[in-house]
């Protein structure tokens, strides 16, 4: 049994030569839901929580962090996946319609977004990643199902019974590792987050638990998932930049969670 990609539209509606495009909607979409359920989270949990959150602090924090997100994603892709590129055509940086963005680098921007709010609202950056982490996997989810209708990031080929031909491939099976990191990365790691969530932890453990179970499912997905044609493996037929740059965030994440638990 082959699976057909039901191979969408990149625009969803043209109007009057404004494109409203599903990638795009899919950063709505992820924003909208980080902010819903952080009002919820403050609402519903209010003692999980350190400190009080209203929902402009809220929505001043998304502000922040999509422009981090934003920003470093394009850095981040330039830096880590095509810098000779770049160099040579230095203006290209800003073509973010021609896509290339970095789900590493946009990390780093939103680390900066959050101490840039933490120092403006008077809070420490672990105690706003604390706040953010359950609700981070929400953007990650429909971020990868932007990756699934744009038919970019597929896998490799595979017998497997859902295995999917991508048009934007050739035509054989392959892996919908897309969709595999939107289950990983988004679903399952939101509903382990939210439940830990609901009860007060120690400072930082939160936000090691979501670099840990990030770099996890990222690693394992980059066994079954084309590597960057211009990269191609780094290391022994396996090793990705996904790899690399997923490694050191499982270090912090364990250092953030140890650290938490010696100091209870």
């Amino acid at each position: 049994m082959v699976v057909d990609h039901p191979n969408f539209s990149e625009v969803i509606v043209n109007l009057w030569g404004l494109e409203i495009r599903w990638y795009g909607l899919m950063y709505v979409f992820g924003f909208l839901g980080v902010y819903l359920m952080g009002n919820r989270r403050a609402k519903q949990y209010p003692a999980a929580v350190r400190g009080n959150w209203s929902a402009e602090q809220i929505s001043d924090l998304i502000f922040f962090g999509a422009l981090g997100a934003v920003v470093g994603g394009r850095l981040g892709y330039v830096l880590f996946y095509k810098p000779l590129e770049y160099l040579n055509e230095p203006l290209q940086i800003f073509l973010i319609n021609q896509g290339g963005m970095s789900f590493h680098g946009g990390l780093l921007g939103v680390v900066l977004g959050m101490a840039w709010f933490a120092r403006k609202d008077q809070r420490t950056l672990l105690d706003v990643g604390d706040f953010v982490a359950p609700l981070a996997p929400i953007g990650l989810f429909f971020g990868r199902m932007g990756n699934f209708i744009n038919q970019e990031l597929w896998g490799k080929p595979t017998d497997l019974p859902w295995g999917m031909v991508f048009t934007t491939a050739d035509a054989q099976a392959r892996h919908p590792s897309m969709l595999y990191e939107a289950l990983l990365e988004g679903l399952l790691l939101f509903v382990i987050l939210w439940m830990i969530a609901r009860q007060k932890r120690g400072q930082g453990v939160l936000s090691g638990l979501f670099l840990i179970g990030y770099a996890l499912a990222r690693m394992a997905v980059e066994f079954v998932r084309v590597p960057d044609e211009h990269l191609n493996y780094l290391l022994s037929d396996w090793v990705t930049m996904g790899h690399l740059l997923s490694l050191p965030m499982l270090l912090v994440g364990l250092f953030l969670v140890l650290r938490a638990k010696s100091n209870d």
